[in-house]
């Protein structure tokens, strides 16, 4: 009688780089990283159902469906009702307190966010998914958060004039140089860079709050310039470049 090979065979793969671990009271001394690359666009997920996934509809009317979807979807979640995809499920969200029953909604004490739910179909994939570490991430500083302190977006959303949060390793901004300091570069227009300006609030080798520039409507990634070396009594000669691995969007209406 042949033995059953129960042995299912891996359908995906993510990379992933390690990277120091400076968790208190956890003993590892890495931590993994996801080895992020660009996201795919409606267009590039459409375009990869039609070659790929085997999609005979017209490629042109799938994008122009799916889009139909998202944007009635987003209606729907500011209406108050939640959207379950089957893989994935989105909830708005009021956060903060009330301190009593009559009090009104203030959008900066109690802001409204969107919370994802992995559902039990995506769950499953997980153990079809092979994880391949790439050794270890450049050292030499990244970015491993941004918060939207105005909504509570992690690595999602700017909202311009507000206030954000950045942690990470060998972050300073640090040196004499003019090119120093901390940027927003256009995803659409590589030439337009806008600097943030100001005192930080906290400017730490493992975090940095300041306060948004105005930036239009788009993508947008971090950008950080500094000859910090590690040590604030030793500067390099010249600024060193810590670029996010995630995109940033402005909403439309928000520039």
């Amino acid at each position: 009688m042949a033995a059953i090979n129960s042995v299912s065979e891996k359908l995906h793969r993510i990379r992933v780089k390690l990277y120091p671990n400076y968790l208190p009271h956890v003993e590892s001394a890495y931590i993994a990283r996801t080895d992020n690359e660009a996201s795919l666009s409606v267009e590039e997920v459409c375009a990869a159902l039609k070659n790929r996934g085997g999609f005979t509809g017209n490629y042109n009317d799938l994008v122009d469906y799916v889009r139909q979807f998202f944007d009635e979807s987003v209606y729907q979640l500011c209406d108050g009702f939640a959207v379950d995809t089957g893989y994935y499920s989105i909830h708005p969200n009021v956060g903060g307190t009330f301190d009593k029953v009559t009090e009104g909604h203030d959008t900066h004490k109690h802001p409204i966010t969107f919370r994802f739910r992995t559902r039990a179909a995506l769950r499953a994939l997980v153990e079809h998914i092979e994880v391949e570490v790439e050794g270890l991430a450049d050292v030499n500083g990244y970015i491993d958060e941004f918060v939207d302190v105005s909504t509570g977006a992690v690595n999602e959303a700017l909202t311009p004039g507000g206030q954000f949060s950045i942690t990470g390793h060998k972050l300073k901004v640090l040196g004499e140089d003019p090119e120093v300091g901390i940027y927003f570069v256009s995803e659409s227009e590589q030439d337009v860079r806008v600097k943030v300006g100001g005192h930080l609030a906290e400017n730490l080798t493992s975090k940095l709050i300041g306060v948004l520039p105005a930036l239009g409507a788009g993508t947008w990634k971090v950008e950080i310039k500094t000859q910090y070396s590690g040590s604030s009594n030793t500067t390099l000669k010249k600024p060193r470049v810590i670029e996010s691995p995630f995109v940033l969007t402005v909403p439309a209406g928000d520039g």
